[in-house]
């Protein structure tokens, strides 16, 4: 049986049950197999963690990117991508979307950031401990994993109406490039 945890997820009075464990700084990062696909691409493709290796990935996980909070989310990583040079992070927006509505909304919103989706498995929520059980959709989360595939940070939104603490994860991105 999954380990479900209760009282740390919330949107407004309904209380929400996660399924899986949480991660921890210092924890190996779980391998995954998600689907992306670009604006215009025919077919998704699958990545890995094992895709990014040896790079920092940022993972800013999400309820769904027609959600507002979520929408906001992903735009403010794409600003503080984009607007440093330097910032050699791939950063991932993760959902169970199917991959051709996040590649719909990557292309309407201007979002170049891959958006990585988990609709074929509950195995990514699980693994990462952000499966929300009674929506079957994901946590709102981030993770920083290092080049080592370690995790760096990794921060669980309790309120599903709150946006993460931005600067905080892209400060240890920074600091692992």
């Amino acid at each position: 049986m999954d380990h479900e945890r209760t009282g740390e997820a919330f949107e407004g009075d309904i209380l929400l049950t996660i399924v899986g464990n949480k991660l921890n700084v210092g924890d190996a990062a779980p391998d995954f197999v998600l689907d992306a696909m670009g604006p215009g691409d025919a077919m998704p493709r699958e990545v890995t963690l094992r895709s990014g290796a040896g790079r920092v990935r940022l993972l800013h996980v999400v309820n769904s990117l027609d959600t507002p909070v979520c929408h906001v989310g992903t735009h403010r990583f794409e600003v503080m991508r984009t607007s440093d040079p330097a910032f050699d992070v791939d950063v991932h927006t993760v959902s169970m979307d199917l991959p051709f509505a996040q590649a719909r909304w990557r292309g309407a919103e201007g979002v170049d950031h891959e958006a990585l989706s988990s609709h074929r498995s509950e195995s990514f929520g699980k693994d990462y401990g952000v499966l929300l059980r009674e929506w079957r959709l994901l946590q709102r989360a981030v993770f920083v994993i290092g080049r080592d595939n370690m995790i760096a940070h990794a921060e669980y939104v309790a309120d599903q109406m709150a946006e993460p603490d931005y600067e905080a994860a892209v400060a240890v991105a920074r600091s692992l490039v």
